[in-house]
């Protein structure tokens, strides 16, 4: 934007200068790798031209394909890609709901001729799916705010109330240009999980918009990412917040771009973005906080006050970023690993399988399924690879599905009750680590990674016998 402005705070609340013709003369930047990438990509426009990695590693990991009788954009999710889906969600809606959050659920197409929903959809300048209904043109939701200002605004709140915590997770749609969709990053059709709050005033929202930065940057932490944080926001608004601004850089523990426009034109006042920089040198915004000023007053939304009147709301328009582009993530970060002449790894709460037993021989078979059996039971997702291969083929199709901890057993593990185990976090590239552990030892050690994580089965059966190859 003409006239934009741009600072960096560092890590010690210190604000320098950023001259985006040599980014590196700024001392923040230049010691943070991350954060001069993503001003070369984002704010100097530098495109890498390498395709990303986590297309192909979708499709090896038989997570995710295009769906060629769809729409470009529209994706099928195998079984694992599924499962990693839904425990992402399950992920964000916890997040959710430890901050008292309420769940609805809205439609998934409006009328456009609908006066605040169309003036909210041209702030947007999105490009919308549309479909004429009866001679009523109704468009997809490419956001959650439609439904949910629609039922806000029929909603009684007080002031003791707020601020009042809305949170929906469903399916948007975006008509991209078919350049534009790339893999999970970008596509027509995916899952975005929003939380809205609902404000009495300034001193709230603000107190709302730290809280989720915080609890945004926590949540990608958890699913083992790095990410570059910024703000936008007039200029003025920043000098009298300047104080705000500083010391939640510093709790964040990151060096933050500011950037700064000369007037405001957008619907919020404030917006932190949590950005993520994948293997060949793309960012893309993953969580996003802003602080609304306008639609209170556009769809009519209000609170009443201690003295009974009726006063409008300050809303905090929040997401930490689609389902399909978390997932994007963890697979961008997995590739920098390989890049980086490293082993490939998923958190172990997220992997599909958790713990994959190799019985060396067939009559090992039964003491394979009785261990699988109790991980099963406890919690952890186990299976049992009983197909006619060799051990060694085996385990080496195990460190190709990135499995985190692989269990080999034969005459002496069935005799003394162990397993022989691999541990991917500790391994290095030709160098497995290998420890023999109790039953009860691995479980231990697996449930103490997933403690304060979403569980779920295996979308799977357990022997790898009865799965089908879906690629």
């Amino acid at each position: 934007m003409s006239g934009a402005e741009y600072l960096v705070i560092g890590k010690d609340g210190r604000e320098h200068e950023l001259d985006l013709t040599d980014p590196e003369a700024c001392p923040p930047v230049a010691e943070d790798p991350l954060l001069k990438q993503f001003i070369l990509s984002e704010e100097v426009g530098y495109v890498p031209h390498e395709p990303p990695a986590h297309i192909e590693l979708m499709r090896r990991l038989e997570l995710v394909d295009y769906e060629p009788a769809s729409d470009v954009g529209h994706m099928r999710f195998y079984p694992k890609g599924a499962l990693m889906k839904d425990l992402i969600e399950d992920w964000v809606l916890d997040m959710a709901l430890s901050l008292g959050a309420m769940v609805i659920e809205t439609p998934t197409m409006y009328r456009a001729d609908e006066p605040d929903i169309r003036a909210q959809a041209e702030r947007f300048v999105e490009k919308d799916y549309k479909i004429d209904v009866g001679g009523k043109v109704l468009f997809l939701r490419f956001a959650g705010d439609f439904g949910l200002f629609r039922m806000m605004k029929d909603v009684r709140m007080n002031v003791r109330q707020l601020p009042v915590r809305v949170f929906e997770i469903a399916p948007s749609y975006r008509l991209e240009t078919r350049r534009e969709c790339v893999g999970l990053r970008r596509m027509r059709k995916f899952t975005m999980p929003d939380l809205h709050c609902f404000c009495k005033d300034l001193e709230q929202a603000l107190e709302e918009f730290r809280l989720l930065t915080l609890k945004y940057a926590e949540l990608l932490r958890g699913l083992g990412l790095d990410f570059v944080h910024a703000y936008r926001a007039e200029r003025a608004f920043y000098q009298e917040h300047r104080d705000f601004f500083v010391k939640l850089a510093v709790e964040l523990g990151k060096p933050t771009l500011v950037q700064l426009f000369p007037e405001r034109k957008h619907y919020w006042a404030l917006k932190s973005e949590l950005q993520y920089v994948d293997s060949v040198g793309k960012n893309f915004q993953l969580g996003t906080v802003q602080v609304d000023v306008e639609d209170s007053e556009r769809y009519g939304i209000t609170y009443v006050d201690t003295d009974g009147s009726e006063k409008g709301c300050i809303i905090i328009h929040s997401s930490p970023g689609s389902i399909e582009r978390l997932l994007c993530a963890v697979l961008e970060e997995a590739a920098k690993a390989i890049k980086a002449g490293g082993l490939a790894k998923l958190p172990t709460w997220l992997s599909p399988t958790q713990v994959r037993l190799i019985p060396i021989a067939d009559r090992h078979l039964d003491y394979a399924l009785k261990v699988a059996e109790e991980l099963v039971a406890a919690g952890i997702r186990a299976d049992v690879d009983d197909r006619r291969r060799s051990m060694d083929w085996k385990v080496r199709a195990a460190g190709m599905e990135w499995v985190p901890y692989v269990g080999v057993v034969g005459d002496k593990e069935v005799k003394e009750g162990t397993v022989m185990v691999t541990i991917r976090a500790k391994s290095e590239p030709n160098r497995p680590y290998q420890v023999k552990m109790t039953v009860d030892e691995l479980k231990r050690t697996v449930l103490e990674e997933l403690e304060g994580k979403p569980k779920r089965p295996h979308y799977l059966p357990m022997l790898l016998s009865k799965r089908p190859a879906f690629r």
